[in-house]
């Protein structure tokens, strides 16, 4: 199989097939995160353990998925990222296997963890992408691919509610395995060879994680303001379904349903994209932001409606925070991309490693926040977390706030 190099500007377009076998990879490889959220409250139910301890396996896939992010996603730079692809395929098929037999959670706990870290596939065929589409299609694929993982992310919990609540838990963990060992196979026949952009050795690779961050400030901004963003991302999706069980007596089914309302971010996508190459980046993110924390803001007015009213509130809101957040994601990636083109792997890395961050904090402080506060209180920490985000954006690019963070 031939090598594709880095530059493709005088390349054809990509073959569509290849195309949707990224989108469908990316989309694959994180839904595998977000599959046990709408099961919580039977995971805990089955396992017999309480509400607070099952938030811990959401939690250990985000953190999972972070480090993986930050420890493993660089090496996209360095190695061939198609048996990268290759290779984390087959670990997550089996991780997804294993937490389907798992007997009780310490051994859930510790598949999570492993789907997390292998997970990151996503987040290594991202930059595949980039590097493969000619420039003048550049935007397109990537926003193309961009879409099918968000879908993954959104749609993950309407499937794995449905497939729960009529087949068990398992049930959803043993078919996933299923379906990433078929995606290794589609990969190994439809992705070319790629070739690395930089000889340095994994030590070095890691190190110039930071020297990256401190040469770009657009980059610092991008990981802090998503990375906030996805606090309150993570800490709705993943207390919604132990709030719908234990408050409304609602199932599995009826808590993944919500990805359905959740997806329609996904269609931001390519609309944030060509929005950002009009307007500007910044432009998509300030918005962006700015929807995630009224829609949040709205959570806490579900207290006063009736259990109908409340279901419909928590859908609207979905859709306008999945709107809002996904539409910052891709700006902010617009933006990084640009600013070095051989380190786009660690780049990559950088702003996921924070955004994932984001996600394990809210994660974990989520469960704990329901606990303690109920439903109001997610809707008080989301919001906070939003309008932060949405303050550093508004913030000018030199100012001392922005300059005390880099120096934590």
């Amino acid at each position: 199989m031939n090598s594709i190099h880095k530059t493709h500007e005088e390349t054809p377009s990509l073959p569509r097939a290849l195309v949707l076998l990224l989108a469908t990879g990316a989309g694959l490889g994180v839904a595998a995160l977000y599959y046990s959220q709408p099961m919580l409250g039977v995971l805990a139910t089955d396992l017999h353990v309480s509400d607070r301890a099952i938030g811990f396996v959401p939690t250990l896939t985000q953190f999972g998925y972070a480090a993986g992010i930050l420890l493993l996603a660089p090496l996209g730079d360095r190695y061939d990222r198609r048996h990268i692809i290759l290779a984390k395929s087959l670990i997550l098929a089996l991780a997804l296997l294993v937490s389907g037999l798992a007997p009780n959670l310490n051994l859930l706990l510790l598949t999570s963890l492993a789907i997390g870290l292998s997970a990151t596939l996503a987040q290594d065929i991202v930059p595949t992408a980039a590097t493969l589409a000619p420039a003048r299609q550049r935007g397109k694929v990537v926003g193309t691919v961009m879409t099918g993982l968000l879908l993954g992310i959104l749609l993950s919990r309407v499937v794995s509610g449905l497939v729960a609540e009529q087949a068990g838990w398992r049930s959803m963990y043993l078919a996933s395995a299923a379906a990433m060992a078929l995606l290794a196979v589609a990969c190994w026949f439809g992705l070319p060879r790629i070739t690395p952009t930089t000889r340095l050795g994994y030590g070095a690779l890691l190190r110039s994680l930071a020297t990256l961050w401190r040469r770009h400030p657009g980059m610092r901004r991008a990981a802090w303001s998503q990375g906030l963003l996805s606090v309150g991302f993570s800490a709705f999706w993943s207390t919604l379904a132990v709030m719908l069980h234990d408050t409304l007596h609602l199932g599995s089914a009826i808590a993944g349903a919500f990805g359905l309302a959740g997806a329609v971010g996904a269609l931001a996508a390519p609309l944030a994209g060509r929005l950002a190459d009009r307007r500007g980046p910044e432009v998509v993110v300030r918005l962006g932001a700015l929807l995630a924390a009224v829609s949040f803001a709205a959570l806490s007015l579900g207290h006063t409606l009736p259990a109908a009213g409340q279901l419909a509130l928590i859908a609207a809101c979905a859709i306008g925070f999945d709107l809002g957040i996904q539409a910052a994601l891709i700006a902010h990636q617009t933006l990084i991309y640009g600013l070095d083109p051989d380190a786009r792997s660690r780049l990559n890395a950088i702003l996921l490693t924070g955004m994932f961050t984001g996600m394990t904090l809210g994660a974990a402080l989520g469960s704990q926040v329901l606990a303690q506060w109920g439903w109001t209180g997610i809707a008080v920490l989301t919001t906070t977390s939003a309008v932060t985000a949405l303050l550093i954006r508004l913030m000018p690019r030199k100012d001392n706030v922005m300059t005390a963070l880099n120096d934590a």
